[in-house]
């Protein structure tokens, strides 16, 4: 006797619900890995579950967005909008730009040039030459800027000196008048006649002369 028919309806009890979904799944994810290794078929398999987590499989010979590019071409149905197919254009063009550049870096460098053309090699030539000579000029830019930075530099340092020059010249000028004039005993006779008392030595010993 074979077993009865089973109702597919949705499963009310969440225990035997969830029981149910991880065997199912499973099943199913087997049966993908089955049929891409028995029939070399390109698979691409995406579930959620209730709770949103997410399981995936994809054959190991592509990608998830390569199946659905794929689709898109061969069904005529528009996964993706305009707005999204030119982000992609413009990330493929970058990308595509990036790799060129670093060809072009390596070559620069002398690295992986054995392969290009004669017409290749003399246009790497003229890079690198325009390329030097765009150096050099910098170099005796950066090197005229310090010869005049070096030269304010000195003309300030002259100045400077002059100025300490004259000071000191002034300074002694002064001194020598002053001492011509007698300005140092003039000082002296004036800070006398304002002395208000005068001095006169007291004995020590003031009864001495008493005593004797």
């Amino acid at each position: 006797m074979g077993r009865g028919k089973i109702e597919i309806k949705r499963i009310e009890n969440s225990s035997n619900r969830q029981v149910t979904y991880s065997k199912r799944r499973n099943g199913i994810m087997k049966k993908a890995k089955e049929i891409t290794v028995l029939c070399d078929a390109k698979v691409s398999l995406i579930i959620f579950a209730s709770s949103g987590k997410m399981h995936e499989y994809c054959s190991p010979s592509t990608k998830l967005i390569d199946i659905l590019d794929q689709y898109q071409k061969t069904s005529g149905k528009k996964l993706w909008d305009a707005k999204h197919e030119n982000l992609s254009n413009e990330i493929d063009r970058i990308k595509k730009e990036n790799d060129s550049m670093q060809i072009e870096l390596r070559h620069l460098k002398g690295e992986d040039i054995t392969s290009l053309p004669y017409k290749e090699l003399m246009a790497l030539e003229d890079a690198l030459e325009n390329g030097l000579t765009c150096v050099r000029a910098k170099q005796m830019d950066v090197l005229d800027m310090a010869k005049k930075n070096t030269k304010f530099l000195e003309e300030d340092n002259k100045q400077l000196n002059f100025i300490v020059n004259q000071q000191q010249l002034t300074y002694e000028n002064v001194r020598e008048h002053m001492d011509h004039h007698g300005y140092h005993r003039a000082a002296r006779a004036d800070f006398n006649s304002q002395m208000p008392f005068a001095f006169r030595v007291q004995p020590m010993q003031p009864n001495l002369q008493e005593r004797m």
